[in-house]
């Protein structure tokens, strides 16, 4: 917050600056002769405070800074027996006063400067603290631009107007506005905010459309304000900052109100210089009634008992004429912070020293007397512990950081209306915008997601609690000029009325629809793009909206990705996509018909299947059936026709094995599946007529090397030479629908023909309904939309987005689309192509993959069976003599253990077992059981 400055009086005080510089050397480092020295705990310490005595600010700070130096002196723990005294001077509003009264402070041995209140005199007198060394603690020079490294003795306790700026920029977009509109005080204060200002809002995707300066006056006329706010409503944007003062910023509410614009549409956002004014007066003031729904910011200061003690106190410190602002707050922690920085540098053995300079010494013959001035010897020490002190004061936590900002700044968000001030929230570096205090979520971790940004309702400007849009389109603006495609083909889509400026079409009708749900007017004119004797190319016809040809496009213009990057498109009304359209002929049923049901693959593939499962069951059963046994070729015999009568549940051979039962079960089931489909799709093929193309879809139309007709001026040539690299010499441009025809039925042998056509879907859907002689095949091989081109971040483009959903949802635009793309009954015929009912193979693979799983399993478990009994066979056998290797013999006794069966392999063994003594014995011991088991072995 800051207060008036006339740009003479600051002139004035830069031109004694720029005197004491050159003429007289009053900022040269070489100290001499020390003048003054005093113990290292003196009984009194000089600090001086200068700022506007009568101003909104000044009149708190005044009371609140006598207050905290008593309640400093009374507090012996503090500074020990040493008392304050502090010397204030009245700057009066004046840039040049401010200057001579800190210049007095440098002649009375003062150890620190509170003040000064403005950032323009802030700016001025670093310079004089820098040289002399002289702590400047301000409580009310917010501006951002007053840098450490430029003034390293000056040391700002209050908040940094690069964080009010931020606030302000998340308010802005947490209501989704996008252009701001700044009107600020035209000094260091008011242009170096703004300046923050931009870059918070650029940091959230927004902007300031407009911005406009109030001359820093101290009287600024009526008539200044009003040509100033006669201008902003002439902007597009309805949210304004209002970055001022109080005398320009009050007139700005008044004539504001008497213009109209605190009515229903306007956002009004002021920085904190109107929650001190409000906060300073000593009632509900008058003026709040010019600026009801305005949103204010106010410097957050946490709640305590000692803040809520000191608030009881200060109708008895000020006499009830006014109230206690944050700046206040400030202002009394500002003492405080001194008494505890000066306890730490006695503490650390400084004493207070001045020492006189050479320069100004040699100028005591002038009558300024500058030779009075001196320089605080303990000036660095002192600052030091001022940015190292840390306390609870009234404002919450005093603590510096690193960059010398307070620690956690955060704003309360206000609402004025008509009876008062409500919050609405809060905004804190720390975690955004809340309606929890902050510091109940400096015990939280950061959480600055969208969902946990959230304000209460606010009363806006006109007293209804509906967000404002933000914006208008402005009264007694230009028309924008909409250019539309001046088509020669589909002109059911957009046409141009020869020898008139009348645009008229299905894109048309849907963009003066929306327009007419608008709750404002929209002057615009439609300006033809194209010769009139070809289609225009649509992507020149966008670029001129970046190029400020035309204000918007209006047509059927494909919404995808390159397009997208340059301009912002409305929701789009219709859907579009790429599609292939080809000629087609019909299929008559030949000798051959039985076998269209199946592709080459899948009659393959059943057929292998069919042989690997008779001879997977014979392995099975061969040595236990003896229907699987017999010579080689009755064998073979067996394996083929118990194979294809499966087929037919024809098959009389039974299993007897468990393993060749299962695989049995399995495989009829497929065999189940395969007849009831190949019967289905005989006889779909037998009774419906088919279609036939030897193109069937995007993908084989890529791999031939015919060629491709696309429509002129669409942006089919651009995909299919970029997207799917097809060569531009297969590439045929038509102009028209009876081109397509004439094209599609030359085909691709002939000059001028094309194997098919690619184009979007509306265009080909009405050349369906008046061609019935082509088709589509395969599915739409991109996915788009038709909507209407803006430049980019256009808010029109929103509201007429939110217009066509509004015309889907209540039925017109389909009675749009209706009125201009009636189809004929032959697009609604039914003709199947003979792809459909042809059966693949991937239609089955996992069907057969489950059949072959099972196929392999069982041949595997019955291979373990077989070894295992092979081995007790081995065990058993005792015979081993013959001719040939050990390895040759038992494989030739492996294969025959194979080839046998199961019974006489069985019995054999069992006769070995009798040859055997242990055998003997056994049957001198149970001869019973003996003659039984002999009775099995012959049976």
């Amino acid at each position: 917050m800051e207060n008036c400055l006339s740009f003479k009086a600051i002139m004035k005080g830069v031109w004694l600056l720029f005197l004491f510089v050159f003429n007289y050397g009053v900022f040269a480092n070489v100290a001499v002769a020390v003048s003054t020295n005093v113990s290292s705990r003196p009984a009194f310490i000089n600090i001086g405070g200068v700022f506007s005595f009568d101003s909104t600010i000044g009149k708190v700070a005044k009371i609140a800074l006598d207050a905290a130096v008593k309640d400093v002196n009374s507090d012996s723990s503090v500074l020990k027996g040493t008392k304050l005294l502090l010397t204030m001077q009245d700057s009066n509003c004046s840039g040049f006063t401010g200057i001579v009264e800190v210049l007095k402070f440098m002649e009375t041995d003062t150890v620190a400067i509170i003040g000064p209140q403005s950032s323009v005199l802030a700016h001025l007198i670093s310079h004089v603290a820098n040289e002399l060394q002289v702590p400047l603690i301000s409580f009310s020079a917010t501006d951002p631009t007053l840098s450490s490294l430029q003034f390293p003795f000056f040391v700002r306790a209050t908040q940094n107007d690069l964080y009010q700026m931020n606030a302000v920029a998340e308010i802005v977009s947490h209501y989704g506005w996008r252009d701001v509109i700044a009107i600020y005080y035209d000094d260091d204060y008011g242009r170096n905010g703004i300046a923050a200002l931009g870059e918070g809002l650029a940091r959230n995707r927004c902007r300031i459309s407009y911005k406009v300066g109030i001359p820093p006056l101290q009287l600024v006329s009526h008539d200044d304000i009003t040509n100033i706010l006669v201008k902003v409503m002439s902007q597009e944007s309805r949210i304004i900052v209002l970055h001022a003062n109080r005398g320009s910023g009050l007139m700005v509410f008044s004539v504001a109100k008497y213009l109209g614009m605190m009515d229903a549409g306007f956002v009004w956002i002021a920085t904190d210089w109107l929650s001190s004014v409000l906060d300073s007066s000593s009632s509900h003031p008058s003026f709040t009634m010019d600026m009801q729904g305005v949103i204010v910011l106010r410097q957050h200061t946490a709640d305590s008992r000692r803040k809520r003690d000191f608030f009881s106190r200060w109708n008895k410190l000020s006499g009830g004429s006014f109230g206690l602002s944050s700046y206040g707050l400030y202002a009394y922690d500002s003492v405080w912070l001194i008494a505890h920085a000066l306890d730490a540098y006695f503490e650390q053995g400084g004493t207070i020293s001045f020492s006189n300079d050479s320069r100004l010494t040699n100028a005591k013959d002038g009558k300024l007397h500058l030779e009075a001035m001196s320089i605080f010897d303990g000036g660095k020490l002192l600052l030091e512990n001022i940015l190292r002190t840390q306390f609870i004061g009234l404002t919450g936590p005093i603590h510096f950081i690193s960059d010398r900002s307070l620690i956690h700044p955060a704003y309360d968000v206000i609402n004025v209306f008509e009876t008062g001030l409500r919050r609405i929230g809060y905004w804190s570096n720390y975690s955004g915008l809340s309606v929890i205090p902050p510091e109940t979520l400096y015990m939280r971790p950061p959480n600055r997601t969208n969902e946990n940004q959230k304000l209460y309702t606010v009363i806006w400007p006109g007293d209804t609690v509906q967000k404002p849009r933000g914006w208008v389109f402005p009264n007694g603006a230009k028309q924008l000029l909409i250019g539309v495609p001046n088509r020669v083909s589909f002109r059911e889509f957009v046409t141009h009325v020869k020898g008139t400026d009348i645009m008229k079409g299905f894109c048309i009708d849907v963009f003066t629809a929306a327009v007419s749900l608008l709750p404002y007017a929209v002057p615009y004119k439609f300006i033809p793009f194209g010769d009139g004797h070809r289609n225009p190319s649509y992507s020149e016809l966008v670029k001129s909206i970046t190029t400020n040809k035309f204000d918007a496009v209006v047509g059927d213009i494909a919404i995808f990705t390159n397009r997208t990057k340059a301009v912002d498109f409305t929701q789009p009304f219709t859907e579009s996509g790429l599609v292939v359209v080809v000629p087609f002929k019909k299929l008559s049923s030949s000798g051959w018909s039985f076998l269209r049901p199946f592709t080459f693959e899948m009659w393959s593939v059943t057929c292998v299947f069919f042989l690997f499962v008779g001879a997977v069951v014979w392995i099975l059963e061969h040595k236990q059936n003896s229907e699987f046994r017999g010579p080689p070729r009755k064998q073979l015999i067996t394996i083929l026709w118990f194979s294809f009568s499966t087929l037919f549940f024809a098959h009389r051979e039974s299993t007897v094995s468990t393993l060749g039962r299962l695989v049995m079960l399995i495989w009829l089931f497929v065999v189940l599946i395969i007849n009831s489909s190949y019967t289905a799709s005989l006889t779909s093929i037998l009774t419906v007529q088919q279609l036939y193309s030897p193109i069937k879809g995007i993908e084989s139309l890529r791999r031939s090397d015919e060629p491709i007709g696309y429509q002129v001026g669409s942006f089919a040539e651009q995909y299919l030479i970029e997207e799917l690299h097809i060569s531009k010499s297969r590439l045929v441009a038509l102009g028209s629908p009876d081109e397509y025809a004439v094209s599609l039925q030359r085909g691709p042998k002939k000059k001028g023909g094309v194997a098919a056509v690619i184009d979007e879907g509306p265009y080909v859907d009405h050349f369906l309904s008046s061609h019935c002689k082509f088709r589509t095949v395969g599915p739409e091989f991109t996915k788009n939309g038709w909507g209407f081109a803006f430049p980019r971040d256009s808010a029109l483009a929103v509201d007429i987005s939110t217009a066509i959903l509004t015309l889907s949802e209540n039925g017109d635009l389909q009675k749009i689309h209706d009125k201009w793309l009636t189809r004929p009954a032959c697009t609604l015929e039914s003709i199947a192509e003979l792809e459909s009912d042809r059966l693949h193979f991937m239609s089955f693979w996992g069907l057969f993959l489950t059949c072959g799983i099972a196929l392999f399993v069982a041949l595997l478990i019955y291979l373990l069976q077989l070894c295992l009994k092979f081995r007790k066979h081995l065990s058993d056998e005792t015979d081993f003599t013959g001719q040939g290797s050990l390895l040759s013999r038992r494989l030739h006794k492996f294969l025959s253990f194979v080839d046998e069966k199961e019974d006489q392999s069985t019995n054999k063994s069992k006769r070995r077992q009798m040859e055997t003594p242990a055998y003997d014995e056994e049957i001198d011991d149970d001869s019973g059981r003996k003659t039984k088991r002999r009775q099995v072995d012959q049976s």
